[in-house]
């Protein structure tokens, strides 16, 4: 299979509240499930210092990522890979980036709790996981920021406390 979900350009504002609600360290390692056109690896590498991992299944979309990133002058930082994002090896992650649909988060959970090592975070635009409790929410942009592993519960459970967004 040669396609994935529809693409959906995330916004500049939406990706650096991520990366800052993800709190992304300069060196760390920040995957992007469905990468798209590069622009969340490429503000990890610029904004945070990160190195930069792309999984992507549109070879079309991992050609413009690879030009993009080394037009933006952080090539050296980032990384396009073809693929399936279910099939990725994530076990070197700092933080999971996905911006991908509901439907998708009873498939994707069990490979970020197999993967990812205790204190990864994953963050998500515009869809929570099921059974798992989000550290933090940012109601206006709709990001939720997960540490592995996950907290049981669900969003209801953060918002019945109001917890502060960091």
């Amino acid at each position: 299979m040669l396609h994935g979900l529809p693409w959906i350009p995330t916004r500049r504002k939406r990706i650096l509240r991520a990366l800052e609600m993800a709190r992304v360290q300069p060196g760390e390692v920040v995957f992007d499930l469905g990468a798209g056109d590069g622009r969340v690896l490429i503000a990890a590498a610029r904004e945070c210092e990160a190195r930069a991992v792309g999984v992507e299944i549109s070879p079309l979309h991992c050609a413009v990522a690879w030009i993009r990133a080394r037009l933006s002058g952080v090539g050296g930082r980032v990384q396009i890979r073809l693929g399936d994002y279910h099939k990725a090896d994530l076990r070197q992650a700092d933080v999971v980036f996905a911006y991908l649909t509901r439907r998708e988060a009873p498939r994707l959970a069990p490979i970020l709790q197999t993967q990812l090592r205790p204190g990864a975070r994953v963050v998500t635009i515009s869809f929570d996981f099921p059974g798992w409790r989000p550290e933090a929410f940012d109601r206006e942009n709709l990001i939720f920021l997960y540490v592995m592993p996950p907290t049981p519960g669900d969003i209801g459970a953060l918002l019945g406390g109001e917890s502060p967004v960091p």
